[in-house]
């Protein structure tokens, strides 16, 4: 079974229903810290209450990952970076740790930016489409 680590922001305006449909829903999962985003682009955003709904409904539909199991991971990856002058943000640093210390594929357009992170697994499905 693949799982599949889905890092998609409030911003991300594209439809990803029909590769989510493909994948299959049992085979997504979403960090909280993903979701505190959404909630803050909710937040954000000029139409509170339509995208609240819209997110609400997405992270229903997902399976949620917590970040504890994780947090080993972020210490070890922060310092390297730090050390390498390479730091990223830490809620994105959180997500990729999450994918890691669950062995999953994170999904994300920022190739780049994650590929940072020292055995990860990344997916672009934004720029396949």
């Amino acid at each position: 079974m693949i799982q599949i680590f889905v890092f998609i922001t409030s911003k991300d305006n594209f439809n990803l229903h029909e590769k989510f449909t493909e994948i299959g829903v049992e085979n997504l999962y979403i960090s909280e810290i993903t979701i505190a985003e959404l909630k803050y682009g909710i937040e954000n955003s000029g139409k509170k209450a339509y995208n609240k709904k819209i997110i609400e409904k997405f992270i229903s539909s997902m399976q949620i990952v917590p970040i504890i199991g994780s947090l080993d991971i972020y210490a070890k990856e922060k310092a390297k970076l730090k050390k390498n002058g390479q730091l990223i943000d830490d809620f994105d640093l959180l997500i990729g740790s999450c994918a890691i210390s669950n062995d999953m594929i994170l999904v994300t357009r920022n190739e780049k930016h994650f590929a940072r992170l020292s055995n990860i697994d990344i997916e672009n499905w934004i720029d396949i489409l």
